[in-house]
């Protein structure tokens, strides 16, 4: 029989009433330090080698007794046909990468190399009898284990869990040995990497090379809960659970229990159950007089969930209890459904909800891929929450667990990317072919995101592929998670090659917004827009690199250069304003702002890349969103009528001219018989998003367009605009709307009050002026009024 030791270095950390966290190390603290990074944040200084992320790293499956690895490990960095080294080359922090401060590294990894882990343990003794899983949050890429000199397992992939069971292996006495080899190729390989580049610049970054999630050991009996997979069921008050468990697969029975606070007691606790084999659905019902709370990012309830595993035995209704985990779930649904003007868009339990969120991609300075402690990883998403967002596009990464834990329970929605890899297509290919190993790598790994993820209510969108990037197959991968994963939405592709499947249309657009033409069944989304860029001084990457010495990756960059935060700001409005417009008139159902922090010399983050400088009030941030959610709310019950069409669609006549006019040029008066007739758009061929039908090619031009009105059933007033550069628009002589710099798309201004009032029955005149610098050349402008919605009579 094996016997078990104790730790060297012991010590707990209570996790609940019940359950207690032991996290050691057997190396000397002192023997290591972290590097100076260009940038560090206020959690470097929490990470020691005998406190690294000890929160128990899978809220959804928990049991009460584990070991924390994470620590002092040791490394080396060998060529790729190297073996094991005889002597390593100094001690790192697991589970940082080895490019990171926080490592104690910062060293590069090519792709001719293979980075090395050693490190010893022993098992806790009151584990004697049980088998041990030794388990990775996530290495990358390429890993192989020996354990007492044994290899045990080996596994590709950057991003998602492995479990190795090393119970056989392991001695009878004295300290256990853990040996990694690590390869990875980076963007020299084909595999899913996200941003990651060896030579980081522009909007790729540093790369994570190794072990960059926890690492831990956990006991459990012979046969063991494996995996749970939980369903919600809103339209019929039910959960589906389906439990997986390894070792022997009969004589065993479930018990699922859902754990309630009783409607009029919050003292007491209400239980609802349901019970079957192993791999079977267990429905939980909730009774016919109890609603079940949904969850929400208003309202985020979450239920406590058990999991209990029995061995059948004569003569007891359940037999006795091999293993138990602790869960929570959330209930909520979200589907496509047509609003009350027949427009398709995103609806969470059964209500359409605007959804309105950052780009998140989860990088920290100090750690790269790694949070430093897992209140940063919270403080993000509170930042998030406390601007008024009710959602994150999570970039190309997958996150650790406990990242979804927390927008589980703080109520933040998620649009989950795949991890893009491969390459783009080239000039004139809308997909590439991908090689057969890259193929299955990516499905394989894809497959394995959706299974790890699968229990978290925050997540409600699979994103298959960004921007055209390893793009291939897309109508048959979009078809298999659509059959895979039944309760989310998938977006085929976010940005450029839509390939018409799937639930969402999804566009890129910078940095003013822009939305898809409205379809009859998928709803239209913002994929990406804004990236108002600004650089704030003592807190960018640039800097930090130039004081260490290094060589900088090029100039701070964003989308659009901001001078200061009050041009930020009032740039950021105005992005709203046309947002709002496309909320109302065109469908939009969601979009996404570029971006929550700046990521090394991008600079176009709400935060810094330290999270010490928020760029924003956030109060007045959350007002703002706010009044988008209620725009969402007010388009159930308007509809917009159009006055004076635009030229997008049919082209519209006008008065012209280049030199500039006598005064009082844009009141009804005024004669403009010796202006030039011609048809809108006015502009230079090329000008992106233009309609040119008149070239215009000179520095300003004027135009006049009268009309009549005889309107009187509507209220608000609003202009359809494409401008490149700068224009002013007046109506009966009065400024209407002042529109700065250029965009690329029509959108909508709301007419200033004085200007609307000036409208009367009968003749008036719309004028406009447009100044153009430089580049492209365009201006367009209609006007349409917002309606009340007329009643049907039946």
């Amino acid at each position: 029989m094996i016997r078990f030791t104790k730790n060297c270095v012991l010590s707990f950390y209570l996790i609940t009433a019940v359950m207690m966290l032991l996290n050691f190390t057997c190396v000397y603290a002192a023997d290591w330090k972290s590097v100076e990074s260009p940038l560090m944040t206020r959690w470097t200084k929490e990470v020691t080698p005998d406190n690294v992320l000890p929160a128990y790293p899978r809220p959804q499956m928990m049991r009460g007794e584990w070991l924390n690895l994470n620590g002092l490990w040791e490394y080396a960095i060998r060529s790729s046909d190297a073996g094991r080294p005889e002597v390593f080359d100094g001690l790192i922090l697991v589970p940082f990468p080895v490019e990171s401060a926080l490592s104690g590294v910062v060293k590069p990894v090519s792709e001719d190399q293979s980075l090395w882990y050693r490190r010893t343990f022993d098992v806790p003794a009151s584990w004697e009898g049980k088998h041990i899983l030794l388990h990775f949050g996530a290495v990358d890429w390429e890993t192989a284990v020996w354990v007492n000199g044994a290899r045990i397992g080996g596994h590709k992939g950057g991003y998602d869990s492995f479990t190795l069971d090393i119970t056989e292996v392991l001695t009878s006495s004295g300290q256990q040995e853990i040996v990694l080899r690590v390869w990875d190729p980076t963007d020299k390989g084909a595999q899913p990497r996200g941003k990651q580049v060896q030579q980081p610049q522009g909007i790729w970054y540093t790369p994570t090379t190794g072990i960059w999630q926890t690492v831990w050991l956990e006991p459990v009996p012979k046969t063991y809960i494996q995996s749970i997979k939980v369903t919600p069921d809103v339209d019929n008050s039910a959960v589906e659970v389906v439990v997986d468990i390894s070792g022997a697969q009969t004589g065993y029975i479930v018990i699922a229990e859902l754990v309630a606070p009783a409607e009029n007691d919050r003292m007491s606790r209400q239980i609802l159950s349901g019970s079957g084999s192993p791999g079977s659905k267990i429905k939980i019902l909730f009774p016919a007089d109890q609603q079940p709370k949904l969850w929400s990012p208003d309202f985020p309830h979450l239920y406590d969930l058990n999991i209990k595993l029995h061995r059948e035995k004569e003569g007891s209704p359940f037999g006795d209890a091999v293993d138990r985990i602790s869960s929570y779930l959330g209930m909520r649904k979200v589907s496509i459904e047509t609003d009350s003007s027949g427009t398709p868009r995103i609806f969470l339990n059964g209500k359409p909800l605007f959804m309105y969120g950052v780009l998140d991609q989860g990088f920290w300075p100090d750690g790269i891929y790694t949070a430093p402690t897992d209140e940063a990883l919270r403080y993000d998403i509170e930042t998030i929450k406390r601007l008024g967002f009710n959602l994150a596009r999570k970039h190309v990464k997958i996150e650790p667990d406990r990242w979804y834990y927390w927008c589980d329970k703080l109520g933040l929605l998620v649009w989950q990317d795949m991890p893009s890899g491969d390459r783009s297509p080239g000039v004139g290919e809308v997909e590439i072919t991908r090689e057969k190993e890259s193929a299955e790598q990516h499905e394989t790994e894809m497959r394995r995101m959706i299974d790890s993820l699968y229990n978290h209510p925050s997540i409600v969108m699979w994103v298959v592929f960004n921007e055209g990037w390893g793009q291939y197959d897309t109508m048959r991968l979009t078809e298999w998670i659509k059959n895979y994963d039944s309760s989310r939405l998938v977006n085929n592709a976010s940005g450029w090659n839509d390939m018409k499947a799937g639930d969402i249309k999804d566009i890129h657009h910078y940095p003013e917004p822009a939305s898809p033409e409205i379809e009859s069944e998928r709803a239209g989304v913002l994929g990406e827009f804004g990236g108002l860029g600004l650089s704030v001084e003592g807190h960018t990457w640039q800097e930090g690199l130039k004081r260490l010495g290094g060589a900088a990756g090029g100039e701070n960059w964003g989308y659009r250069k901001m001078e200061g935060m009050e041009q930020l700001w009032r740039q950021y409005k105005n992005l709203l304003v046309p947002l709002g417009q496309l909320i109302r008139w065109k469908g939009l159902s969601g979009a996404v702002y570029t971006q929550i922090t700046d990521v090394e010399i991008e600079v176009n983050g709400l935060l810094t890349y330290d999270r010490e400088v928020l760029k924003f009030d956030a109060g007045l941030m959350a007002t703002e969103s706010t009044k988008l959610y209620q725009l969402m709310e007010k388009s159930q019950e308007e509809e917009l009528k159009i006055f004076i069409p635009t030229s997008e669609q049919t082209a519209q006549r006008w008065r012209f001219t280049t030199k500039e006019p006598a005064a009082k040029w844009n009141k009804l008066e005024f004669d403009d018989s010796n202006w030039q007739k011609g048809e809108g758009g006015f502009g230079m061929i090329g000008t992106p998003g233009a309609q040119v039908r008149t070239i215009w090619n000179m520095p300003q031009i004027w135009l006049r367009q009268t009309f009549d009105w005889t309107q009187s059933d509507c209220g608000e007033l609003l202009l359809s605009v494409h401008h490149d550069e700068d224009a002013q628009i007046y109506i009966n002589g009065v400024l209407a709307a002042t529109a700065s710099g250029f965009v690329t798309s029509y959108y909508f201004l709301p007419v200033a009050a004085e200007a609307a009032a000036a409208i009367k029955h009968g003749k008036n005149v719309l004028a406009v002026t447009c100044k153009q610098t430089g580049g492209g050349q365009y201006i367009d402008v209609g006007i349409s009024g917002v309606c009340k919605k007329s009643k049907s009579i039946k």
